[in-house]
């Protein structure tokens, strides 16, 4: 009979516990919720919306190649017409391909070296980098000076 007792009770302590812990949630939601209104669910976003930066990126970078592409085959048709020989795939490709290779570590170089150049200047401290410390640190001798503090015993 005690063991039925305590059962019992730690049940009926439990459901107790666990409608004071919703009241509790559902207050947090009613007093969090600004316009009294319920709490609207999550929805992903469509495709096109959620990743429209990287959709746009990726026509303007197939427009430029499919433009390269346009482009270098007028060229090298042009070529061979002017050599009196026929245009070959073959021997476009590789060209195409190389030249695109050759634009894409030419832009990644100079996107690596811009970002690596200018972390390492930062933290080495160019001139550029100390010139923003410089000024914080007058403006806050300043604003120190108008509160009667002197900056140089801090």
């Amino acid at each position: 009979m005690a063991s039925s007792r305590n059962s019992t009770r730690s049940g009926t302590t439990r459901s107790s516990t666990r409608k004071k812990a919703d009241r509790v949630v559902a207050e947090h939601k009613r007093d969090n919720n600004s316009i009294g209104e319920q709490e609207v669910p999550f929805h992903r976003p469509p495709f096109h919306r959620a990743y429209s930066f990287g959709l746009i990126t990726l026509a303007l970078f197939l427009f430029a190649w499919v433009g390269q592409f346009f482009a270098q085959l007028a060229v090298e048709s042009n070529d061979a017409r002017e050599h009196g020989s026929q245009f070959v795939w073959s021997d476009f490709w590789p060209q195409f391909l190389a030249s695109t290779l050759e634009n894409w570590q030419s832009e990644f170089l100079q996107l690596f070296w811009q970002a690596l150049g200018l972390a390492l200047f930062y933290f080495w401290g160019s001139s550029q980098s100390k010139e923003g410390d410089e000024r914080l640190e007058h403006k806050i001798d300043l604003l120190l000076r108008d509160r009667d503090i002197d900056p140089t015993k801090l």
